[in-house]
Order: C-alpha cells, then sequence, then structure tokens
C-alpha cells in the first residue's frame, strides 16, 4: 500500500461527496422556483444516502466483482471479505486498500443517480422517486458500471471511460430524458415563466462542482500520480474554455453574457472532459471543453425545443449531450498523433471511435429502458408518479415536506 495514493483517493472521495452535499444541491436548488427548493434538496441528498446504502449492500459487489459481461456477482456483498484482505490485494484497487476503493466508487454512484433528480423536478412524488432511484441504480448504474471499469465487462479495455463520460453523465442524462417524457412537465410549462430563483446560489453550487470534480477526476487515477496530475489540469483547463465559449456564444446570438451561462458553461466543460481527463493532453482538453460547450448550448436550447421535453434542469442537455460528445472525442485525442498519451498510431483511431460509439449506444439504449420501466413500476407502487395539481401550485416543499425555504 503506498500512504500518498491513499490519501489522495480519500481526499478525492471527500471531494466527490462535496459535489453532491452541498454542491449539487444548491447548483440544482437555485435554478427551480423558490416553493421547491427544499424539496430539491432533499430528493438529492436522501437519494444520495440510499444508493449509499445499497452500494454496500449488494451494488459493489455486483459491479465490480466476478460475474459476466453484464453483472458482477453476490461474492462480496455487504463487503463481505473486504475489509479483512491485505491491503492493495485487489487488483482494480492498485496500490490503495480496497475499501478505499469501494468508498471512491459510492460517491460515483451517489452523484449519478442525484443528477437525475433535474429531469423530473417540480413535480414527482418523493416516494415515487425513491423507489425509482432504486430500481433504476441496480439495473441501470450498476450494469453500465460493470461493462465499462470492471476485468470481465462487455465493453472493459475497449471504451475508453477515464471517470464516468458513459457511466455517470450519459447514463443519467438518459434517464432525465426519459423521466421528463413520462412524468409529463410541469403545470404551466411553455406557458408562463419559470425563472430560476437564485443565480447566486447556482453559481455557489457550481464553484463546488468544479473544486469537487478534481476529485471526481483527479482520483480516478487511484493513485498520486503523473496521471493525476494530467488530470487535474485538464479539469482546470477544459472547465475553463467551456466557460469562455458558452458566455461568447451567448453574448453574439442574446446579445448579452449572463452569470447562468457561465455556470452552465463551466458544468458543461466538466462533464466533456470526464471521460478524457486523464488520457489526453492538455491541447486536447482545451479543445474538448470548446467543442462539448457548443454542443450544450444547442443541446439546452435547439435540440431540447425539438425533444418536446420538460427536462427541468437541462439534465440530458448538458450530461447528456456532452457525456456524448466528450466520449467520443476522447476516443480521437488519447491518440499519439493527436498529442495523448494512448493509441500509437493514428490508423488505430476509427478502430477506437467506434468503440467510444459502440459504448455511447449501449449505454443510451440500456438506460432508456430500465428507466421506463422502473417509472412504471414506481407509478404502480405509488398510485401514480406526480404530485396533485393543487399541490404542484402550492409547492413541493410545503406539500411533500411541511417546510418553507422562504418566510415572508
Amino acid at each position: 500500500m503506498q500512504s500518498a495514493d491513499l490519501v489522495w483517493v480519500s481526499v478525492s472521495t471527500i471531494l466527490v461527496l462535496f459535489m453532491v452535499v452541498p454542491g449539487l444541491a444548491m447548483f440544482y436548488g437555485g435554478l427551480v422556483r423558490s416553493k421547491n427548493i427544499l424539496s430539491l434538496m432533499s430528493q438529492v441528498l436522501v437519494t444520495f444516502a440510499l444508493v449509499t446504502i445499497l452500494w454496500f449492500a449488494y451494488g459493489y459487489s455486483l459491479a465490480f466483482s466476478g460475474g459476466n459481461a453484464l453483472f458482477g456477482d453476490l461474492s462480496k456483498a455487504f463487503l463481505s471479505g473486504v475489509i479483512d484482505l491485505p491491503a492493495d490485494s485487489y487488483a482494480l484497487a492498485g496500490t490503495i486498500p480496497e475499501l478505499t476503493f469501494v468508498a471512491f466508487q459510492a460517491t460515483f454512484a451517489g452523484i449519478t443517480c442525484a443528477l437525475i433528480v433535474g429531469g423530473f423536478a417540480e413535480r414527482i412524488k418523493f416516494s415515487a422517486v425513491l423507489i425509482f432511484m432504486a430500481i433504476w441504480f441496480t439495473f441501470s448504474y450498476i450494469p453500465v458500471a460493470h461493462m465499462i471499469w470492471a476485468e470481465k465487462g462487455l465493453l472493459f479495455g475497449d471504451a475508453l471511460d477515464f471517470a464516468g463520460g458513459t457511466v455517470v453523465h450519459i447514463n443519467a442524462g438518459v434517464a432525465a430524458l426519459v423521466a421528463a417524457y413520462v412524468v409529463g412537465p410541469r403545470i404551466g410549462y411553455g406557458k408562463e415563466a419559470m425563472q430560476p430563483h437564485n443565480l447566486p446560489m447556482t453559481m455557489i453550487g457550481a464553484a463546488m462542482l468544479w473544486v469537487g470534480w478534481f476529485g471526481f477526476n483527479g482520483g480516478s487515477s487511484l493513485a498520486a500520480n503523473n496521471q493525476a496530475a494530467l488530470a487535474v489540469f485538464n479539469t482546470l483547463l477544459a472547465t475553463a474554455a467551456a466557460i469562455i465559449v458558452w458566455v461568447l456564444v451567448e453574448w453574439k446570438f442574446k446579445g448579452q453574457p449572463s452569470l447562468l451561462g457561465g455556470a452552465s458553461g463551466a458544468v458543461a466543460g466538466l462533464v466533456g472532459v470526464t471521460p478524457a481527463a486523464g488520457l489526453v493532453d492538455p491541447m486536447g482538453a482545451l479543445i474538448i471543453g470548446a467543442v462539448t460547450s457548443l454542443f450544450c448550448v444547442w443541446g439546452v436550447n435547439g435540440l431540447k425545443r425539438l425533444l418536446k421535453a420538460d427536462d427541468s434542469l437541462d439534465v440530458f442537455g448538458i450530461h447528456g449531450v456532452g457525456g456524448i460528445v466528450g466520449g467520443i472525442l476522447t476516443g480521437l485525442f488519447n491518440a499519439k498523433a493527436m498529442g495523448g498519451p494512448g493509441l500509437d498510431s493514428a490508423g488505430m483511431i476509427p478502430g477506437q471511435l467506434f468503440n467510444q460509439i459502440e459504448g455511447i449506444v449501449i449505454a443510451i439504449v440500456w438506460s432508456a429502458v430500465v428507466s421506463f420501466i422502473a417509472l412504471k413500476i414506481a407509478s404502480l407502487v405509488t398510485g401514480g408518479l406526480r404530485v396533485d395539481k393543487d399541490e404542484e401550485r402550492q409547492g413541493l416543499d410545503i406539500s411533500s415536506h411541511g417546510e418553507q425555504g422562504y418566510h415572508n
């Protein structure tokens, strides 16, 4: 066991937790209407807690132990034997204790599920959220993670995904889009203003996400080494490029740059560089951040109008679209011919691009099917996914939780 590696991954685990609570909760919370902020934050907080417990019970075992091309087995359910193993005895964990690897990966599972909340914000029953999350985590997050990151996984070693572009962002983005269709639009959507109630809060949340993302990406090296340093710098650079591009595009076409645009650009850049962070050089990261930002501007504007879905907080437009663009570009800029540390010859790029697209398509289809089924089951169990119209108009803070975020 290398002490420096243990410390770095442990700190990275804390940073990813910081991304969710308070980071994601504040980023999302500022974007909804004031009458729904506590509902939104409750869904993020409790979803993360629920998934952490399920990860301990069976999630880690099904994702990372034995099994077949789609699922692991239950040999490490409730972390059986993990604590008693000698440090650095598990190959995927490298030089850190397997328990540290378990904790780090638990935060990835938790934030993936929490991201989905933005797709159906402001109109769904709290009970339906929890049932949906438990099912989706079990049958979408776990198999996609296993396919890409576990040694026996279907796409292991083929589809490059350094820190979760496909496993986290595409997986969650597709689920949010499907949920937006199945749950249906908010009352008044497209007819009345639904402006963010607290943009300073959103900005603070975006800043917390950026800080925490250094653990998300840098920690995925699983060691305090040169790859971690590369991932950290690429995360800094790609995000900066994405912010500038988003603000400039908005300035050009809307006449004014906005804080919301800058914060959205930051998240787009972070999403785009996630699959590439330790696998491309800084110039590749700069281009990935800029290009991803361009596509995500379109994702939350033109594409959203085409899809006609009330994806409340643009989870698919940023995380889904950004994950797809970043995943494809990772296959390009990983090559040594493009400055990266990976593929030895330019002739290998088409094959790698095929592998990237294959992984993306499988994740999209898998997540979409599981999401639809999970939502239907949740609806049957809870007597419908939505709160009633009067409760929605009143706001979920009062109707679902009996508390208010703001008082006159």
